[in-house]
């Protein structure tokens, strides 16, 4: 669980807290819930960035990993990730009815959005972005939500929870591989032991060897065509793998070609 410290300075107050709904390496999940009281009690905004696990929502089975996040003052949300919506398509919802948004983005270019139309100026929301007369991200999440409906899109993100949960199984079960953590979300993050280095957790440039192998695997993979992967290091953790598997079009015979090359690749490193 995330711990809040807020260090005042000259006086100054706390006005806003950020929590996330799926960090981009580990998939991690902060508590919304237990947050979202502590803002109610100090009239605190209380922003979501849900950008990579707000689509959970959309299913009965996991969105609990959200619970708590229809108290947040404003969310964002990018369909363009999980759910493969085009790029790019990016959401920023408010329980605000004020018009906070055009209030802060508004130029009142009367050149632009004229002032004695026959309709409701309401209508306009151009002004109430900073994107302004660009195009409009919703209409690419609308038409695919209308050619797959509500079920479809919660059986693509069942889908990936459960291909996450079936590379995780495969991983236990075959030598060399090692999981970083156990995944909370569609992130699978996973060490690849080469033979070489297996039983050498005690040498003193082991944690040196071991983050060189997920470069040379990558770097491998490419020049030969097969398949792209991405890796990282993350604190005082050596790079490793991180996979997520979002293509709707993905088999299970792919994610055990995928572990069978990393293991081609890397058996003689």
């Amino acid at each position: 669980m995330p711990v809040l410290v807020v260090l005042p300075f000259q006086g100054a107050l706390p006005f806003f807290v950020n929590a996330t709904c799926g960090t981009t390496v580990l998939g991690a999940f902060d508590p919304v819930a237990k947050i979202a009281e502590v803002c109610a009690r100090h009239r605190v905004w209380l922003h979501v960035d849900a950008a990579w696990g707000g689509s959970a929502l959309l299913s009965q089975r996991h969105r609990h990993l959200l619970h708590g996040i229809e108290r947040a003052d404003s969310v964002a949300w990018n369909p363009h990730k999980m759910l493969m919506t085009g790029l790019q398509c990016s959401a920023f919802l408010l329980q605000d009815s004020s018009g906070l948004l055009q209030r802060c983005h508004c130029a009142k270019a009367t050149y632009l959005f004229q002032t004695d139309k026959f309709y409701d100026m309401a209508y306009d929301k151009g002004d109430q972005t900073i994107q302004c007369g660009r195009k409009v991200d919703c209409f690419k999440l609308w038409l695919m939500w209308k050619a797959n409906g509500t079920k479809g899109l919660e059986q693509r993100v069942d889908r990936a929870f459960s291909f996450t949960r079936y590379l995780a199984d495969e991983i236990r079960k075959r030598e060399g591989f090692q999981l970083v953590i156990e995944p909370e979300f569609i992130n699978l993050c996973f060490w690849y032991v080469p033979p070489s280095l297996r039983g050498q957790e005690g040498c003193t440039d082991y944690s040196l060897r071991l983050g060189k192998v997920a470069p040379v695997i990558k770097e491998q993979m490419m020049k030969k065509g097969s398949m792209m992967v991405g890796y990282q290091p993350h604190g005082d953790r050596v790079n490793f793998f991180r996979q997520v598997v979002t293509n709707p079009a993905v088999t299970r015979e792919d994610l055990n070609f995928f572990l069978d090359e990393i293991e081609r690749l890397g058996r003689d490193l």
